[in-house]
This record gives C-alpha cells, sequence and structure tokens, in this order.
C-alpha cells in the first residue's frame, strides 16, 4: 500500500500543475501591468506636445493682439486735429497683453516689446533718402531680452532698412507700423523628462489705422512719469 501511495501523490501534483499551467485568468493583468507604464509615458508625451503647442499659439495671439490694438491708439478721438499718442495708451495696451495672458505668465516668464516704426527724409536735394527708423519703443516684462531692432531707434543709418524676417517690414510715408516682439521662456509640464525649457519668439505687425501726429511721438501725460513702460526697466506690472 505503501509503494501505491507515493505515485498518487505525485499524481496528485503533476494535476494540480497542469491546471495552473492551463489557468489564463490573470493573463489580462499581467500584459496590463506590463504596457501600463508605456501607455502613461505615451500619453504625458502628447501631453507635453499639446500643451507646447498651445502655448505657442498663445504667445502668437497676443502679439497679433498687442500689435493690432496698437495700431488702433487714438481712434477714439473726435477732432479733427491728429492725435499724440499718450503714454496712457501704450501702458493700457500692455496692461491688456497681461490680462490675455494671465494663463501663461507671460511677462514674469518673458518680455514684451512694441516699436513704432516709421520713415522719414534723410539729407536734402540731391542726397535725400527715405529711411526707416524706431521713433519710440516701450517694453514690459521681467526676461532681460533686448529688441533685436533697438539699433534702429532714431537711427539715420542706412543699414537699417526695417524690421521683421528678412527686415521685410516697413513703414511708408505719414505712417507707422506697431511692431512688437514677444520672447518667452516656455516652462515644460513634466521638467524635463520629455522636453527641455525652450524659448518662444514671435513677432506681429500691424499699420496704424487712423491719422496720428507721428511728429509728437509719445506725450508723456503719466504722473509720475516714471509709470511710462520704459525698455530700462524689467517688471511684470
Amino acid at each position: 500500500m505503501l509503494k501505491n501511495a507515493k505515485p498518487k501523490r505525485f499524481a496528485s501534483l503533476f494535476r494540480a500543475l497542469d491546471r495552473l499551467r492551463e489557468n489564463q485568468s490573470g493573463v489580462a493583468l499581467i500584459e496590463f501591468a506590463y504596457t501600463l507604464p508605456i501607455f502613461i509615458g505615451v500619453g504625458m508625451y502628447g501631453t507635453e506636445t499639446a500643451h507646447r503647442a498651445v502655448a505657442q499659439m498663445q504667445v502668437s495671439q497676443a502679439a497679433l493682439a498687442l500689435a493690432d490694438n496698437a495700431g488702433r491708439m487714438g481712434q477714439t478721438g473726435n477732432g479733427n486735429i491728429a492725435p499724440t499718442i499718450q503714454e496712457s495708451d501704450v501702458v493700457e495696451a500692455l496692461t491688456g497683453t497681461r490680462l490675455q495672458t494671465q494663463n501663461l505668465d507671460l511677462l514674469e516668464n518673458g518680455r514684451v516689446i512694441l516699436s513704432s516704426l516709421e520713415v522719414r527724409t534723410v539729407g536734402s536735394g540731391g542726397s535725400a533718402r527715405q529711411q526707416q527708423f524706431i521713433r519710440w519703443q516701450r517694453c514690459k516684462g521681467v526676461r532681460p531680452f533686448i529688441s533685436a531692432y533697438a539699433g534702429g531707434i532714431n537711427t539715420s543709418n542706412a543699414a537699417f532698412t526695417g524690421v521683421g524676417e528678412n527686415r521685410n517690414v516697413r513703414a511708408s510715408t505719414n505712417t507707422a507700423v506697431m511692431f512688437v516682439e514677444i520672447q518667452y521662456a516656455y516652462k515644460p509640464l513634466f521638467g524635463n523628462m520629455f522636453a527641455e525649457g525652450v524659448i518662444i519668439n514671435q513677432d506681429a505687425a500691424f499699420n496704424i489705422r487712423d491719422d496720428r501726429n507721428l511728429a509728437g511721438g509719445l506725450n508723456n501725460d503719466l504722473n509720475p512719469t516714471s509709470d511710462a513702460a520704459t525698455c530700462d526697466k524689467f517688471d511684470a506690472t
């Protein structure tokens, strides 16, 4: 009897092993455990890519909106005299940009520069020529970004031919172009896991809409005058 008992015990063990081998009730769970990190990684990468694309679009829209709003400054005047733009007009336009981009903290992580591109006659007689120049420039934001066209401020240098890519943005006689430069330090959602922080640069330009007293430049109507958004300041308010 003892001789027969041992094979029966092994037979029961073999049957249990066979049942365990044929049991697939946990296969789906194991497969899910293996693939879950991959799906999470792909999802996070897609989210990061979409977030960066949205930030790029919002910065682009902010640049276009500011250039458009700056082009409309002075439109509310009802007089027959061409208005002179006030410092407060520029401050209001920049404030609008700050409010529009609050979710990005644009001014806390970037810099907005607004320039008035104009044209004037340099020289006289046969040597007279039309010269592109920037009459005034105003800035807002904490990032130490200097305009790529700062050399064109009140210049008579013939080498300054305009702004924008390939210097193809130029003002016409008796009008001005409101040109906007924005630099924004983008911060990834998941740190440097999928992408490193990048600098987003966007430009935009709009012609002024109505007659404007260009020779007047900017009339400083602020009190104190330190409230003007001059480019020697680096603040977000």
